[in-house]
Order: C-alpha cells, then sequence, then structure tokens
C-alpha cells in the first residue's frame, strides 16, 4: 500500500478522558466531575477522570510520543470549563490559556498540524444548571465560546471540530440518561438536544465566517460517529428499509441538515412522526426547523469529519408501543457471528470502505477526516497487541481501496 503524498495521519484525544487536573488552576467543573464523583452503579467501579492519564501535568510526555509515531495531524479537544469555568466570559481562567497555547505552539514546532474539537461532551456543570443542550440558551452560550476559542488560538489553529459526536450525546446524555445529567428523556430529551446541538454547530460555523475567515485562513466542521449498517438478509425488503433508516438516524440526520439543505431526512421525519401517532401523541416527538433556521444551518461545514469503529448487521424489528430513539427507527442490530469482538468493537474493516463510498455519493464529494478510529483495551493494556495492529492494517487496506 502507498498512500499519496499528503495523506494525513493522526491520534486523537478528549479533554476529560486525558487531561486529569479535574479542579486544578481554577478549573470549573464540568457535568462529567459531578457524574462521576457522585458514583453509584452508572459509574464504572466508581471511577473518575480526576487524574485520568495526566495529561494536564504531562504533556511534554504526550509530545515525545506524538514525536515517536512521527504523526502529521494531533487532534484535542478543549475543556470549556478549563478556559471559562462557569461556561461565560465573564470568568476567563488565563491559566487554561497558557496551557493550551502551549500545546498547540509545539505542536506547530515539531510540524504537527492541530486539530481542535471546542466540545467533546464536557459541558460545564453551571450551563447544564441552567439546562444544558435541552435549553435553547445554550446556542448563544456555545456560540460566545466558540467565538472565543476563535479569537484566542485561530491564529494558528487552522482546522475546528465544533462538537464531537453530536449524535451519541443526544442520544445518551439526553435520551437514555446514561451519560451526564444522567437523567433519561425517552423519545423527547435527546431530539430537544440535538436539534439545538445542530443550531449551535451552525451559529458558531457563521461566525467564524464572519469574524475570523478571512483573517485566520481556516476550516470549521462537526465529528459525526457513524458505523455502516448492512442488512440482515439481504433479500429482504424490510431489511434493506431498516438498514436505510440506521443510516439516517446515526449519520445523515446530522450530516443532511448541515451538508444539503438544513432540515432532516424526510425518512427521520416521517418515522418519528408515524411513531408519535402510534403511540398517542399529538404530533411528531421531532422539533421542527424554520424556513429561516433551514437557511443558517445549510453549507455549514467545509469538510467531513467523521468518526468509525464498527458495523452491524440490521433486521427490521417493529416497536408497538415503547418510546424512544432508538425504538423510533423500528431496527435490532446485532454482530455476524463470525465477527472478531473486541469489547463492544466488532472488526469489521471494509465497513468504513461502505461508509465513504455512502458520504461521497451522498454529500457530493467532500474532503473528508476520520477524526477517530479504533478500537478499546483492557487496562492495563497488553503490550502484546497484536489484534491492533491487524485491526489498522484491515482498516488501511479498505482505505486504500476507497481511494480513486
Amino acid at each position: 500500500m502507498a498512500f499519496p503524498a499528503g495523506f494525513g495521519w493522526g491520534a486523537s484525544t478528549a479533554a476529560y478522558q486525558v487531561e486529569g487536573g479535574w479542579d486544578a488552576d481554577g478549573k470549573g467543573p464540568s457535568v462529567w466531575d459531578t457524574f462521576t464523583h457522585q458514583g453509584g452503579e452508572r459509574v464504572f467501579q466508581n471511577q473518575t477522570g480526576d487524574v485520568a492519564c495526566g495529561s494536564y501535568t504531562l504533556w511534554e510526555e504526550d509530545l515525545k510520543c506524538i514525536k515517536q509515531l512521527g504523526l502529521t495531524h494531533y487532534r484535542f479537544s478543549l475543556s470549556w470549563s478549563r478556559l471559562l469555568p462557569d461556561g461565560t466570559t465573564g470568568f476567563i481562567n488565563q491559566k487554561g490559556i497558557d496551557y493550551y497555547n502551549k500545546i498547540i505552539d509545539d505542536l506547530l514546532t515539531n510540524g504537527v498540524i492541530p486539530i481542535v474539537t471546542l466540545y467533546h461532551f464536557d459541558l460545564p456543570q453551571a450551563l447544564e444548571d441552567k439546562g444544558g443542550w435541552l435549553s435553547e440558551a445554550i446556542i448563544e452560550s456555545f456560540d460566545k465560546y466558540a467565538r472565543f476559542c476563535f479569537s484566542m488560538f485561530g491564529d494558528r489553529v487552522k482546522q475546528w471540530i465544533t462538537i464531537n459526536e453530536p449524535n451519541i450525546l443526544a442520544i445518551m446524555a439526553y435520551d437514555l440518561g446514561v451519560f451526564p445529567p444522567g437523567v433519561p428523556h425517552f423519545g423527547t430529551g435527546g431530539y430537544q438536544a440535538a436539534h439545538n446541538l445542530i443550531k449551535a454547530h451552525a451559529r458558531s460555523w457563521h461566525s467564524y465566517d464572519s469574524f475570523f475567515r478571512k483573517e485566520q485562513k481556516g476550516m470549521v466542521s462537526l465529528g459525526i460517529f457513524a458505523g455502516w449498517a448492512e442488512p440482515a438478509d439481504t433479500n429482504s425488503v424490510s431489511d434493506q428499509e431498516a438498514a436505510k433508516r440506521a443510516i439516517a438516524f446515526c449519520l445523515d440526520f446530522f450530516a443532511k441538515p448541515i451538508f444539503i439543505d438544513g432540515d432532516y431526512p424526510e425518512v427521520v421525519k416521517s418515522q418519528i412522526a408515524f411513531m408519535s401517532k402510534k403511540q398517542g401523541y399529538p404530533s411528531s416527538r421531532l422539533p421542527k426547523f424554520t424556513e429561516e433556521e433551514k437557511r443558517m444551518i445549510k453549507g455549514t461545514a467545509d469538510f467531513f469529519a467523521v468518526q468509525y469503529y464498527t458495523s452491524r448487521l440490521v433486521k427490521y424489528q417493529e416497536n408497538k408501543k415503547e418510546v424512544g430513539f432508538l425504538q423510533d427507527v423500528e431496527l435490532q442490530v446485532f454482530p455476524d457471528p463470525s465477527w472478531k469482538r473486541l469489547d463492544w468493537v466488532y472488526v469489521v474493516p471494509w465497513g468504513i470502505r461502505k461508509l465513504l463510498k455512502y458520504i461521497k455519493d451522498t454529500y457530493n464529494n467532500p474532503v473528508i477526516y476520520i477524526t477517530e478510529n479504533g478500537f478499546p483495551q483492557g487496562d492495563p493494556a497488553s503490550l502484546d497487541d497484536t489484534q491492533r495492529w491487524e485491526y489498522f492494517r484491515q482498516t488501511f487496506q479498505e482505505l486504500f481501496k476507497a481511494m480513486p
């Protein structure tokens, strides 16, 4: 395999997962700090990110790893509450600015391109207390935070991810309640949060476009999680339609409004309306964008950032009365028995090729960044990691096939 000149190789981290220093140097609490400190059955072995990988104090060691790997790109996220402890620009933490300035400057000095994520699930607790992503007020709060970051770091950062995996956040945090704030709103909360996440992303893209792009000449997008959905029975029309719905609810739910026309996919709107009526709701549980909002949302991404780990087989399964985001899709997902399993990740390398082909065909052949990929490991991780390099070898083979 010979990848073309200019092909990027990177690694990705997230602030809460690696930084530690949860209350160091003026940092405010995030929803993950609050959630894990509460402990209980929702938190695995009552573990927290208080220390994590200790990157807040051990950044130089991380940099050595980045250089040793020969990476061309490094993606990391900013801790909103490290920069703005209460989530607003009324209280700016200079120590947080200094920390991220050092990371950015060190990367550039060593020839590594920073890709910076504004928000990776760790909402300042002060904003969650005001309603979080269920409140429309979060849109303006996020835009002000984005403008602050663009102004602080945009002279050197040229590739931005506004929001990491908004589809996962909406489902896990505000529908199922598995992520903080930990309060389920089955069938309603996920859609309301998704609605606000899309509008917040679009607002911040316009802010960059209007006030920063001309001078900084950067690019802005958002990172969407997507697995490939394959019909369990390729001869079954109902399974084929279920697989299409799976992709529409996961990927297209966010990508179509942003890349195509400012609105949700028709199959998503019709399916949720159908299920809502079936369950006795007076109207669809999915909020609607106004015509003005559609115009504001359309075209608010400069590249396509996708995050792929695995795939599933999909089979149609009627849902008669259960209310929830996942139940609305009316399907059953499961792996092929022959697929190797690594925790929740089943090794399906050809899935990434099919996904990339779908994105190319559906979204007018955009520039694509795969901003996450890999598989989970136990703690402590084994150095005899033949499964890891075999996973990547097979994935790279499929990427190579997908390239023109």
